[in-house]
């Protein structure tokens, strides 16, 4: 198998679980040494062993993505034990609570704003600046979704967090081009993980959900990995500034609104 990304040092946000988890993975069998990050200890200590059994070098930093100290500690971590950083995937984000937004609450707002794109400039801002310093270029992909690319009755806030990553993604991907770094964002429609299921788990919503996506079912983590491999490797190498979407061709037809109109996450 090609080392894609041989000798390079990989950081991914919201890496305890699913896609991140994955991708964590994915990375360490291309050859990247692998710092994971998250809010969760154990679930944290179980993807760096994943990544070990993969023959790759791991390291797990807890960190809130949504504090600037926590993310400022987690690109300093990553250079303390591995020197540099070539590859980030800025992949931490929550669902928040899905409600018209005449129901939505201020704290709720406020929470789903802070992690899923206050977290991802934060993120951008301190990869950047390292990426920048060390004049070698670097790669990143921020983690977008359909939402980021459709309207969605009842999930307002989530849906302005994804659509706001797309706008940082082509901003940060303007902003670094003559230094060689690239930015892309990737776009998932609805993914089999711990997300997934607390969305659409409930028999009746899942299959309103599954019927959206014109390939019949949900999509697996790993096939979002391969696409976030893809665009931080030199296979990748002439694309910034884009949006991939893995949605099973879920945007490929009409609008199909708010999935579960008022529910609750």
């Amino acid at each position: 198998m090609a080392k894609d990304l041989a000798g390079k040092v990989a950081l991914i946000t919201g890496g305890t679980s699913g896609i991140g988890r994955e991708t964590a993975v994915l990375f360490a069998k291309h050859g990247a040494k692998v710092v994971v990050s998250g809010r969760r200890g154990v679930e944290g200590s179980e993807t760096v062993e994943l990544v070990r059994a993969a023959r790759g070098e791991g390291l797990f930093v807890q960190g809130d993505v949504s504090k600037s100290a926590d993310v400022e500690a987690l690109v300093t971590k990553t250079l303390e034990k591995f020197g540099r950083l070539d590859v980030a995937f800025n992949n931490a984000g929550v669902e928040g609570v899905w409600v018209p937004i005449a129901e939505q609450d201020e704290k709720d707002f406020d929470q789903t704003v802070a992690i899923n794109l206050r977290g991802v400039w934060l993120a951008l801002k301190y990869e950047l600046r390292q990426m920048l310093k060390q004049k070698s270029g670097g790669a990143i992909v921020n983690m977008s979704s359909v939402a980021g690319l459709m309207g969605s009755a009842g999930a307002a806030a989530y849906a302005a967090t994804k659509h706001g990553v797309i706008g940082l993604t082509k901003s940060a991907a303007l902003e670094n081009a003559k230094s060689g770094i690239r930015v892309n964002a990737v776009c998932p429609a609805v993914i089999e993980t711990a997300m997934g299921d607390r969305l659409f788990g409930a028999p009746e919503v899942h299959e309103f959900a599954i019927g959206l996506h014109p390939l019949g079912r949900f999509g697996k983590p790993l096939e979002v990995a391969e696409a976030v491999l893809w665009m931080c490797s030199e296979r990748g190498s002439f694309m910034t500034g884009q949006a991939i979407v893995v949605d099973g061709g879920f945007l490929a037809g009409p609008n199909p609104g708010a999935v579960t109109p008022g529910r609750r996450a």
